[in-house]
């Protein structure tokens, strides 16, 4: 049928209530239907899509007049031409005004945009924290709100590209923190590659930028190596003129192999002075959040030496709950700064030695001086080692070997107090004897 049978909008206008017709074809798919809405007249559109019939509504006279009325039908017919089905272009248009109005929304509201880089990686944080210590979730939010964020938050995740994210990596190199911008871009990478799950992202435009990072030198706490200067480090703490719980911690602190943390969060519960043991639980080790929750306990077998310093400490703070309790308040630990800032007091700069740094020594001088196997003193580290069989290490084996050797090392640190020069006696374990030389 040829287009335009309707030769005026005067002859819709005509039209009175009681005509018999139902409708007025213009031609080509496009009529009015009478009288359906209200009294009011309806413009649709029937079309054929890959052989099956369809209709559009083109809205109601006389708000969508006869010249509007044509100019929808011909964009219908140019969409079906394009192989484009109208309705569905239709339904895509209101979706994207929506998402765009929620958008509008949630930015006025304080919030990131519907399908920005900052809406999907909070999505992936909130998916993913549950799995990490809290202090870990902290730093990766932290991380992307300091220096990810302010720069590409906003922008739609799915147009990001690999030299946009590299911008905002350099920014981070530019302030000379390198391991941060790599721990940076794995984020970045973790977040795209939710993206990419969830349909937010068509690929991960960080997957290929490690090699366009500068590599970060890799440093290691420092730590005194040389028996003859540990020696005079111990002798220093021993005449330390600060409190007497700090002086206790510098005794400990090189004895018994422990983060600077964990020694100073020590609970008088966790003793037991008969088997000379201390149960570490496993909440506050160094692990991720399962073996937090489900780990088993760090054991420390104690040395005659730190039984006796903690007998002497126990009259000051045993009626508390900390072993270390804060010099202000009673009821919290002491700073994790003070060990570190008796050192400085004694003489000894940060770039010599740190409360962390100890483990590192005693990494070292047990492997090198009194020749303990690596993996008892790695399982006295509570690090994570694997046989030659992939089998990781239990924490609580070795605990015959761990505990002659944490008393063969008390022994040597009394050895070095007097003379660094001094050999200590052979060490023996349960499954051999262990030759030691100063």
């Amino acid at each position: 049928m040829a287009r335009y049978s309707i030769s005026s909008d005067l002859v819709i206008r005509s039209i009175k209530p009681g005509d018999p017709r139902k409708r007025l074809t213009d031609g080509d798919g496009l009529y009015l239907l009478l009288f359906v809405k209200g009294g009011a007249h309806g413009w649709r559109f029937d079309y054929s899509f890959y052989g099956i019939r369809r209709t559009l509504s083109l809205g109601t006279y006389p708000d969508t007049g006869l010249k509007l009325a044509r100019e929808k039908a011909d964009e219908a017919r140019q969409l079906v031409a394009a192989g484009v089905d109208p309705s569905q272009h239709r339904k895509d248009k209101k979706a994207a005004y929506l998402q765009q109005r929620e958008s509008m929304e949630r930015v006025a509201a304080g919030l990131p945009a519907v399908g920005s880089f900052e809406e999907v990686a909070r999505d992936w944080f909130s998916v993913r924290k549950s799995e990490w210590a809290a202090s870990y979730a902290d730093k990766i939010i932290r991380r992307l709100e300091m220096d990810v964020f302010p720069w590409v938050g906003k922008d739609p995740i799915a147009s990001l590209t690999p030299p946009q994210v590299l911008t905002v990596l350099r920014r981070i190199e530019s302030r000379g923190v390198l391991e941060t911008a790599h721990r940076a871009l794995e984020n970045i990478g973790q977040v795209f590659r939710y993206a990419v799950a969830t349909g937010a992202a068509p690929s991960n435009p960080a997957r290929d930028l490690k090699d366009a990072l500068k590599r970060p030198t890799v440093t290691h706490f420092p730590a005194i190596l040389d028996p003859k200067r540990l020696g005079e480090l111990l002798r220093a703490s021993d005449a330390y003129a600060g409190t007497h719980i700090v002086r206790a911690a510098l005794g400990l602190m090189p004895m018994l192999l422990l983060r600077p943390g964990e020694l100073r969060q020590a609970r008088w519960s966790e003793f037991d002075f008969d088997t000379a043991t201390w149960t570490l639980p496993a909440a506050r080790m160094k692990r991720e959040k399962s073996g937090k929750l489900h780990g088993p306990p760090h054991i420390v077998p104690l040395p005659t030496q730190a039984v006796a310093t903690l007998r002497e400490l126990h009259p000051l703070t045993g009626r508390g709950d900390y072993v270390f309790r804060g010099e202000r308040h009673h009821d919290r630990p002491m700073s994790d700064a003070a060990v570190n800032a008796a050192l400085r007091a004694m003489g000894f700069p940060a770039n010599e030695v740190t409360g962390h740094g100890f483990r590192a020594t005693a990494r070292t001088l047990l492997a090198e001086r009194l020749k303990v196997p690596e993996h008892v003193i790695e399982a006295q580290l509570a690090h994570a080692v694997k046989d030659s069989l992939g089998r990781a290490y239990n924490r609580t084996e070795f605990l015959a070997e761990r505990r002659n050797m944490m008393q063969a090392w008390a022994d040597y640190l009394d050895q070095l107090r007097t003379d660094s020069s001094s050999s200590p006696a052979p060490v023996r374990t349960s499954k051999q004897v262990v030759y030691a030389s100063a």
